[in-house]
């Protein structure tokens, strides 16, 4: 059975840097079993409806502006499968959850810089998946969970975004020189229940978790929310492990979880 995973993209410069968050990336992609595709939920593609790829080979979209220019070089065309496009509308139809289906859309960096680290030669199939932050933690919850049945054919889904990602608070001044403790703190309350799987109080996050107006800012929510949609897609398992957090500027977390 695949797991499903949660990955912290951070910055758009991890596509170029060579770290220990890059290198843990790079080896977990030859660390797990190749899927057979991998369905993708970004925090850079926001939808008031569930958007579903239904792509030929990806365009690379860079959503992002001021950076160094190796970076608008960079590639990633992967392609897309059409029959799982189709499982994916099946699941949602008999699910009761509306969807839409796109057709043109590329892999913005909250997708391909991943993917890039974790399968650099572009040669496994993707659906991306867009997210909605209006919706209640417990609806996208049942958005992954409504997928779950794909991780038994080894297709991996992924939510890429991150725990603590709020631009108006990282200290750049600070990298490589510690974390506040107020990035901690939330982190290692997501931690605790995730571990012993208490939706409960997950999808209450705003009012219960320490730091929450800081670490999902209200204007913010989109880069939390996938790990919902990755939790959601391992329900049947209902187990959670912590595999890997670092964190950037001060605050902005590396974290990755694996589900299942």
């Amino acid at each position: 059975m695949m797991p499903s995973l949660f990955i912290a993209h951070g910055a758009p410069l991890l596509a170029i840097e060579n770290n220990e968050y890059t290198q843990f990336l790079n080896q977990l992609g030859t660390a797990m079993p190749r899927p057979k595709a991998v369905v993708l939920f970004s925090a850079h593609w926001e939808s008031p409806v569930q958007m579903v790829s239904d792509v030929e080979e990806f365009d690379t979209i860079y959503d992002f502006g001021g950076f160094p220019e190796a970076l608008y070089r960079i590639k990633y065309p992967a392609k897309g499968n059409q029959n799982i496009t189709e499982e994916i509308k099946d699941a949602f139809s008999k699910n009761g959850i509306p969807f839409e289906v796109d057709s043109k859309r590329g892999l913005d960096h909250g997708a391909w810089v991943v993917l890039r680290m974790l399968y650099p030669d572009a040669n496994i199939p993707v659906i991306s998946m867009s997210v909605n932050q209006h919706l209640k933690p417990e609806q996208h919850y049942q958005i992954g969970k409504s997928l779950s049945a794909l991780r038994e054919q080894d297709i991996l889904i992924i939510g890429s975004g991150g725990t603590v990602h709020n631009l108006r608070a990282v200290k750049w001044v600070m990298d490589g020189k510690g974390t506040e403790q107020w990035a901690e703190g939330f982190d290692q309350w997501i931690e605790q229940h995730m571990k012993s799987w208490d939706t409960e109080s997950l999808f209450n996050y705003e009012s219960l978790a320490p730091n929450a107006a800081i670490a999902v800012p209200p204007y913010g929510k989109e880069h939390f929310i996938p790990l919902f949609y990755a939790m959601g897609a391992a329900d049947d398992a209902k187990k959670a492990r912590l595999i890997h957090r670092s964190y950037r500027y001060g605050n902005l977390s590396h974290s990755v979880w694996q589900f299942g």
